[in-house]
């Protein structure tokens, strides 16, 4: 589970990519260079990403723990699996 210091933190980027995405939509209204638009685009792109980053880093080391614990193979092996889904869906391939 999330710590409140780790929800300040994604809290308080949340609040930046919000101004981030109002940012955009005004640089478009304003019909502003498209360079600029996309390098704002980019820039909130790489802040949900981290957010994502922090919240499947902590259910991970839940999960890593919750696994750890368990004197069921059948729910160590559901809980790795899991972890592997997680991984398939949203690990980068940069």
């Amino acid at each position: 589970m999330l710590s409140e210091d780790d929800k300040k933190r994604i809290h308080h980027r949340i609040r930046r990519i919000i101004g981030q995405a109002e940012a955009v939509d005004r640089m478009v209204q304003e019909e502003a260079p498209c360079v600029d638009v996309v390098m704002q685009i980019s820039a909130a792109s790489g802040a949900l990403s981290k957010v994502a980053q922090l919240v499947l880093q902590d259910h991970l080391a839940g999960s890593l723990s919750d696994a750890a614990s368990s004197e069921d193979a059948a729910q160590r092996e559901a809980i790795l699996q899991e972890l592997i889904v997680l991984f398939d869906k949203y690990a980068s391939t940069k």
